[in-house]
């Protein structure tokens, strides 16, 4: 099998799992979200330092840490992916999952803005359409429903700001990640401690509870080391393609295993928020396409310089 193919398949293993971790976390939601978001975090960071220790780069961690700017920066995307990775089991534990998976929808969208206004890039007619669509879908669900859809929002822009930073860290994706879940640990057990203090923590746990809590560490993971296997070998627009897997399970997940109400409103915005991301999908691989031309065009004429330069027939 070619590197692309693995790629491809790395991607769809890592957009799978997260589209299927609704039914994960829902088998532990009679558990505090703090409690479960807790676990999640410590296990993460046992299982991301086990692999960093095996491939003896641990001490990488503490060039990371000793640098003021990327100190900084590591926080920030702490705090940006443990405000999602919470948001998203208490959203299932309330049964808000058609709210997740908008929100991850969303947020290709939402990073073409960020990227306007953060890094100046350009956007093309087809991508402000698909940024109107989807503003458009928004607002259907904030006037029908009496409130904007904060959870999808919300997810979204944490998700779309935590990609900004990592653009802007010059580390790598298991040591910044090792990085962050450490910053967040202390937090959160001091978060369970109050929460045990209060007499709001679980008693005791079952063994399937135990199992499941110490697993969602590598399950955490996982596929973030195959989304990282995908992004080195697979085209970005083929990724940004292949990870609408992940809503799409999500809101399947909502609507046929969990049954959670699918307004009228919903069944308007959803196919605003589809039709968007086609637009924004023919676009970049039209983008894509015409790039990858137009780099094997340079290469070929480089090419031809060359042999043209170095063949004494052909000089004058």
């Amino acid at each position: 099998m070619t590197d692309t193919g693995k790629g491809i398949l790395a991607m769809i293993g890592a957009a799978g799992i997260w589209g299927i971790s609704p039914i994960y976390y829902k088998l532990l939601a009679h558990i505090p979200a703090p409690e479960v978001m807790a676990h999640r975090t410590f296990w993460s960071l046992v299982f991301f330092a086990g692999v960093l220790a095996y491939q003896g780069r641990l001490g990488d961690m503490g060039l990371v840490l000793r640098n003021p700017r990327r100190f900084g920066l590591i926080v920030l995307a702490s705090l940006m992916v443990s405000t999602n990775w919470f948001l998203f089991i208490y959203a299932t534990q309330i049964d808000r999952n058609t709210e997740t998976s908008l929100g991850y929808y969303i947020y290709p969208l939402v990073a073409v803005l960020v990227g306007r206004f953060a890094f100046g890039e350009r956007l093309g007619g087809a991508q402000w359409l698909s940024v109107a669509l989807a503003a458009g879908a928004v607002a259907v669900l904030a006037l029908g429903l009496g409130s904007l859809p904060w959870i999808s929002l919300t997810l979204a822009t944490t998700f779309a700001l935590y990609g900004v930073i990592k653009k802007l860290l010059p580390v790598g994706p298991i040591v910044s990640v090792t990085c962050e879940v450490l910053i967040a640990v202390p937090i959160a057990l001091a978060v369970v401690f109050w929460l045990y203090m209060n007499g709001a923590v679980s008693p005791s746990y079952s063994v399937g509870d135990a199992v499941l809590l110490v697993a969602s560490g590598p399950t955490t993971a996982f596929p973030l080391i195959l989304f990282t296997i995908a992004a080195r070998r697979v085209p970005m627009a083929t990724v940004g393609l292949l990870q609408y897997l992940n809503p799409t399970l999500q809101f399947l997940c909502a609507v046929v295993l969990f049954g959670e109400v699918f307004t009228p409103y919903h069944q308007i915005a959803f196919p605003m928020i589809w039709i968007a991301l086609a637009v924004y999908s023919v676009a970049t691989l039209r983008h894509d396409r015409a790039t990858r031309r137009a780099s094997m065009a340079v290469v070929g004429v480089s090419t031809q310089v060359m042999k043209s330069a170095s063949d004494p027939s052909a000089k004058p």
